[in-house]
């Protein structure tokens, strides 16, 4: 797939899209421009230039891999990287991306890195034994953001759910108290329809991190353009729409028993028996883009990962504690707690003279 790059009129210097006016900006003039502006100068270099535009204009996706962990990044020519955002790795390979990269819709970045950092900054105040890896401000700007690579699943559940649910009666006279259980079998079943079950198609992004920064408000996915690209990265995907579809029905059948055994009420205590589910994936499942900034901080050889949702916000992180910082918190305490009990001593010591 080839992507445009857009031009100011006004300097020629290329745009970047700007989540927060959700327009494309130009750096050096301050211009600025909708998508529509931008489809229009699309369709008036065509018309002037025909085939010689269509080829000077267009550039293919440069594909970066990293040696140390294997990350293919996708970004355009215009964006520059110098490190692997998985990894931390600077040893990265410039080559050509072969293949399609064509997905159906993507949801524009709403918030942007200062937004990111924000969220960052707040999240290691309260973590008082963080390394101070975590918080260099060098570590912290090579937050980066990233269009994720997800599928969109449509997807049939029909389940039923056998409930052993009790109700207690509690009551005493002046001797005893007494209580008396009756038990029940309580069927419930039912057949819904999901739509949109997100599952990340990128095998380098933890499955649990996505699921936690979750969820996403579709109503604002848009089709397909490249221009939202500008100025971020993208991932390709490594997962195929089958290879994942048996871990968004699990996910859409787990809801569908949730949902079953959430409508048993009046009860004291539900358990479930037994439980009967399956799924049916629909042929409109999408293949999206999703916006998500992420960092990653390489420590005692281990990889910290820390991501925001680029239209939400939610944040999310895992953090080690460093025995260091521990030791000098509770020496801290100690020296404090014997300075205060020496002058507590040496008060009482100078009232006996």
């Amino acid at each position: 797939m080839s992507i445009t790059d857009h031009k100011c009129t006004a300097c020629d210097a290329i745009l970047k899209f700007n989540p927060k006016t959700q327009k494309w900006k130009c750096e050096y003039c301050g211009c600025e421009y909708t998508l529509e502006d931008l489809k229009i100068e699309e369709k008036q270099i065509y018309k002037n230039k025909n085939s010689q535009a269509k080829k000077s204009s267009n550039t293919s996706y440069n594909g970066y891999h990293c040696p140390d962990c294997g990350a293919e990044i996708v970004m355009d020519e215009n964006t520059s990287v110098t490190e692997c955002v998985y990894c931390g790795n600077t040893a990265i390979i410039n080559e050509r991306l072969e293949g399609k990269f064509a997905p159906q819709k993507i949801i524009p970045f709403k918030k942007d890195k200062e937004d990111a950092i924000h969220a960052f900054t707040n999240y290691k105040k309260w973590k008082w034994f963080m390394p101070k890896e975590f918080i260099q401000k060098k570590n912290i700007e090579k937050i980066s953001g990233i269009y994720i690579p997800f599928y969109l699943y449509d997807i049939d559940v029909s389940a039923k759910i056998n409930v052993q649910a009790t109700m207690l009666n509690i009551w005493s006279d002046r001797d005893y108290k007494y209580t008396r259980t009756d038990y029940y079998d309580v069927l419930r079943e039912g057949n819904m329809s999901y739509k949109m079950v997100p599952t990340d198609a990128s095998k380098k992004f933890p499955d649990d991190i996505m699921d936690s920064i979750e969820p996403y408000n579709y109503n604002e996915l848009v089709e397909f353009d490249s221009s939202y690209i500008s100025g971020f990265l993208s991932e390709k995907y490594d997962l195929s729409i089958d290879e994942l579809s048996e871990r968004a029905e699990k996910r859409a059948e787990q809801t569908a028993i949730e949902t079953l055994l959430n409508d048993v009420n009046g009860y004291d205590t539900k358990t479930i028996k037994n439980q009967v589910k399956s799924s049916k994936r629909k042929d409109s499942s999408k293949y999206v883009l999703l916006p998500v900034w992420m960092l990653n901080v390489k420590y005692n050889n281990n990889i910290y990962t820390f991501a925001m949702n680029g239209q939400t916000g939610k944040f999310i992180g895992n953090v080690p504690i460093s025995w260091k910082q521990v030791i000098k918190y509770w020496i801290g305490i100690f020296v404090g707690i014997s300075i205060i009990a020496l002058i507590i001593n040496l008060l009482g010591y100078s009232k006996l003279f």
